[in-house]
């Protein structure tokens, strides 16, 4: 199953460590993301250093661990659906996301309930994912 991973999930990777993990390890899944997520994380650094009780090199350590796992799109490459994007999406920021999986017609991983306040992009959270691959 092909899937958009917004920050917020991949964060909660980073930070709980439980099962939204072991899905990014999910041969079932095949996750992208947009460049623009190290923007995001970047911007909430201290937070999420702070929650998972991790240094600055374990923290890259892991985001360089699940990037692994996931397929990165530039933000060149969104161009031609991020106005789109942004007509649908419900937050600004999150347009990348959105351009995303209009690109590869394919739904968004998030637990932003806010998200699904539109009716173009299926959004699915963590615990609809973990159901569909069987965990």
């Amino acid at each position: 199953m092909l899937l958009v991973v917004d920050a917020n999930v991949f964060t909660s990777a980073l930070i709980a460590r439980g099962f939204t993990l072991d899905l990014f390890f999910s041969d079932k899944l095949q996750l992208l993301v947009p460049d623009w997520i190290f923007t995001e994380i970047g911007e909430h650094k201290d937070e999420i250093l702070e929650k998972a009780g991790i240094s600055e090199e374990e923290l890259a350590l892991f985001i360089n661990l699940l990037i692994i796992r996931v397929e990165l799109t530039p933000a060149e490459d969104l161009r031609e659906w991020l106005n789109k994007a942004k007509e649908i999406s419900p937050d600004p920021d999150d347009a990348p996301y959105f351009a995303l999986a209009l690109k590869f017609n394919c739904g968004i991983w998030s637990n932003d309930a806010e998200l699904k306040e539109q009716s173009v992009v299926s959004v699915l959270t963590t615990e609809d994912v973990k159901k569909l691959v069987g965990l």
